[in-house]
């Protein structure tokens, strides 16, 4: 920028002629010319005037037109900026309404499709059914139960998704899966594993879904070996062996230690699956062993659907 600069003069008296300088702007300024008033006072003595030189006039223009510029591109910044969070939400609303419907966008369903092994057809029959089983959670959800005072409370609203009771009745009316509540209860937390315990949501619904009727034997019992490490360390040890088969023999009365037969089963089960003696069962040794004998895939109790259930369930889509 230019260095600005002021030219200070200094009139007479009389050469002022009623408030105006009879000296032109020339022999005031020495040409520069005179850009404010005089500040003239009565009386004798000098009168000071100061000018503004010229270089300064054009810096303030470019300045005010810099201000003017960056105010229109601001504007035009922000009305760009909510026209995109205008947009934004209205493609939100769109595919919340799909939703709700049972409807996915095209991208997204093929996405679902890559990640499991349902044609698009299916996956649109599946994601109906995902949305009557969601309702029938928040239906659920919304019963009222009476206080100690008589007064209607109302169940707080949990995440949406497929809960618990629905799940277990989806596994037992649709799937025939009869087991014990321990089992039902891991198979719940071992659905979607990234978000375990906690409701089912589409995704999670669909990936587990793919796994557990058209998933490879590999793929089968890795969610089984889920399910039965019920504590989610890596490993299913004995006491969690005697938990899952406690109740797989009739116990005789007569017995003086009824839990004696499921303590020499464990044994057995152990020995048959403890591929490297370390007294309990990692995930390579149960998928080793599976692998060996198929069979043995839910010897710890039932987790999987059995291949009519699953005829069945595939020919009501």
């Amino acid at each position: 920028a230019t260095k600005s600069t002021t030219t200070t003069s200094v009139i007479k008296p009389n050469h002022v002629t009623k408030g105006r300088c009879s000296q032109t702007p020339e022999d005031v300024t020495g040409g520069a010319g005179v850009d404010a008033d005089a500040n003239i006072g009565s009386g004798g003595g000098y009168i000071k005037v100061t000018n503004v030189n010229s270089s300064n006039a054009v810096i303030l223009k470019t300045v005010s037109a810099f201000l003017t510029t960056g105010k229109r591109y601001s504007s035009s910044f922000n009305a760009k900026l909510t026209e995109l969070s205008q947009q934004s939400k209205r493609r939100l609303k769109r595919e919340k309404m799909n939703e709700l419907s049972g409807k996915i966008n095209p991208k997204l369903l093929e996405q679902l499709r890559k990640k499991t092994k349902f044609t698009k057809d299916e996956l649109d029959a599946l994601c109906r059914i995902y949305r009557k089983l969601v309702s029938n959670c928040q239906f659920a959800n919304k019963t009222l139960t009476v206080s100690s005072s008589g007064a209607a409370i109302v169940k707080p609203q949990q995440q949406e998704g497929i809960d618990r009771i629905v799940f277990r009745e989806l596994l037992h009316s649709t799937f025939d899966i009869v087991t014990e509540e321990i089992l039902m209860e891991r198979m719940f937390c071992s659905w979607d594993k990234t978000h375990e315990g906690l409701p089912l949501r589409l995704d999670g619904w669909l990936v587990g879904l793919s796994v557990f009727l058209r998933g490879t034997r590999s793929e089968r019992a890795a969610f089984c070996f889920r399910v039965y490490d019920l504590n989610g360390d890596g490993f299913i040890t004995k006491d969690e062996i005697f938990t899952l088969l406690r109740n797989s023999l009739i116990k005789q009365p007569q017995d003086e230690d009824p839990d004696e037969g499921v303590k020499d089963l464990v044994e057995i089960v152990l020995k048959k699956f403890d591929i490297d003696k370390d007294s309990k069962v990692s995930l390579d040794d149960f998928m080793t062993t599976v692998e060996k004998e198929p069979l043995l895939i839910e010897a710890f109790g039932q987790c999987l659907p059995t291949g009519s259930a699953i005829i069945s369930f595939f020919s009501t889509l």
